[in-house]
């Protein structure tokens, strides 16, 4: 019954910090090994540990070795990731959650969140459109990724089929990072050029760092990086949402949140 209780919970009270992501307990880990991670729902790197939900998400894999597999689980379980460490190479684990919705009080609230986010001039949009300026209704939905090396974690991070998408084009636990870590930005099949992505970077302390990087006209941002600290990047698309998610959701806003996380070794 507690169990019960705790999942009703779960799934009916609204989240509305910020960043969902993955955190391993080890970005890397011997060949016999197990990958270990949380999904975390919060601010500046630090949040609620969620457990394993099958009504919560719509795609929970793992990509190595050219195959994916299931993420696996029972509901309720606390790490939502728990698998054996196999194949021996770069592991892409991906994350999408389902659709959620966030009511704003007033605009003054989603303004802070648009400017934080360098999202463009919404309100203008958002007055021709006869929207109103409280309580109206944001949906929101998360594609979250993680970077875990098994053994010699040879391999490279790619498209996991997510609607926007942060992909990895350095191996963080294989290749030089003395030139930082480069990351492509993706909503669909297109680029995201000239975009912000957010990053958050932690110390082996715990203590956290937080700036911004800007994508160049590829897509492709460079984020400097420091041995034995961990990194979230998270980069955040605002459309209008489509017909069919105002008849279900009666949202005035769209925002697909994309975030990678992943380790550099000490």
């Amino acid at each position: 019954m507690r169990l019960l209780a705790l999942l009703f919970v779960l799934l009916t009270a609204p989240v509305t910090a910020h960043e969902l992501w993955i955190e391993p307990r080890d970005y890397q880990i011997p060949a016999d090994g197990k990958m270990i991670a949380d999904l975390v729902n919060g601010q500046e790197f630090a949040g609620t540990k969620l457990p394993y939900l099958t009504q919560r998400f719509a795609h929970f894999v793992d990509v190595a070795g050219g195959k994916v597999a299931p993420v696996t689980g029972r509901n309720g379980d606390t790490p939502a990731v728990d698998l054996a460490a196999t194949p021996d190479g770069l592991h892409v684990i991906a994350y999408q959650a389902r659709n959620a919705t966030v009511t704003y009080e007033n605009w003054e609230k989603f303004q802070k969140f648009v400017d934080h986010k360098d999202l463009g001039d919404a309100l203008s949009n958002h007055r021709a459109r006869g929207m109103p300026e409280v309580d109206f209704i944001e949906v929101y939905s998360r594609y979250s990724k993680s970077l875990i090396g098994v053994g010699g974690s040879a391999g490279s991070d790619l498209r996991t089929g997510l609607e926007t998408e942060i992909v990895a084009l350095t191996n963080p636990y294989t290749d030089d990072l003395s030139g930082g870590m480069q990351l492509q930005l993706f909503y669909r099949q297109d680029v995201r050029a000239n975009e912000q992505i957010e990053i958050f970077e932690k110390s082996p302390s715990g203590a956290v760092t937080i700036f911004m990087v800007r994508t160049n006209g590829q897509g492709i941002a460079t984020v400097p990086v420091k041995p034995g600290h961990s990194y979230m990047a998270d980069a955040v698309v605002l459309r209008e949402p489509s017909d069919a998610v105002v008849i279900d959701t009666g949202a005035a806003w769209e925002t697909l949140w994309a975030n990678l996380t992943w380790g550099v070794p000490g």
